[in-house]
């Protein structure tokens, strides 16, 4: 399977975007793209979530979502105030596994940090890379505190035995201050994965065809060849780049 598992070091460090990005980047080298968002949280029935932005962004059209939740909380507690039933791994790896067979790459995207509770058991979103056999890409952020979270995320993986596919800087400044240009220069070395790209911030508010275009050129070009070749774990961007 081409399966690549999208996780963040904690909330809203870009992790849809950063999704919809690649979803962009790899439908335009001709593959077959879907997005699996297994738990949506904070987000009504009949409203648009994280899948619909995604799709506006990239124009993928084919997302997977499986359980939705009202309340914006960790999806297992949010599953269990609102009374629905709780997410279960083997749904998860079922639908991923399903997405396979018709699409060159599937994109699971989770819901916060890769430890966040996703349901019954407490299974979290490393699980789900592990049983379907998925490398982790790891979305950060740019400022303070991004060494200390992203050598946190990393590790865990490490821990567990699942494969750092990379980071990408979730929102990139225009005008890095001191602590995200030495960030940038330091990830690749404190996280032990290399940076594979960086998306400029307010991305997400360009047109969709502007996005679109421009989303091939946020990542390192061996690493998306790579995918795009189903051979992941390509060359990283430069820390300069």
């Amino acid at each position: 399977m081409n399966v690549l598992v999208v996780t963040g070091t904690s909330t809203d460090v870009g992790k849809t975007v950063v999704t919809a990005a690649l979803a962009a980047a790899l439908s335009a080298r001709g593959l077959r793209v879907a997005v699996c968002k297994p738990a949506q949280t904070g987000v009504q029935p009949g409203e648009p979530g994280d899948l619909a932005e995604i799709d506006r962004l990239s124009g993928v059209g084919s997302g997977i979502e499986l359980a939705r939740y009202p309340d914006p909380l960790a999806p297992d507690t949010a599953a269990r105030r609102s009374g629905h039933p709780l997410l279960a791994l083997g749904e998860v790896t079922d639908a991923v596994q399903a997405a396979t067979h018709e699409h060159d790459v599937v994109l699971v995207e989770g819901a916060g940090g890769l430890l966040v509770r996703l349901g019954a058991g407490g299974f979290t979103l490393a699980e789900v890379a592990r049983d379907v056999e998925a490398p982790v890409l790891v979305v950060t952020a740019a400022g303070l505190g991004t060494l200390n979270h992203t050598a946190l995320t990393t590790e865990a993986l490490a821990h567990r035995g699942v494969p750092c596919a990379g980071l990408v800087i979730g929102s990139w400044p225009g005008t890095p201050d001191l602590a995200s240009a030495c960030n940038r220069d330091e990830l690749a070395g404190v996280a032990g994965a290399p940076l594979v790209g960086a998306v400029p911030a307010g991305s997400g508010e360009l047109a969709p065809g502007e996005f679109a275009r421009r989303a091939s050129s946020w990542f390192a070009r061996p690493w998306l060849d790579g995918w795009a070749g189903a051979e992941p774990g390509q060359p990283s961007i430069s820390a300069r780049a």
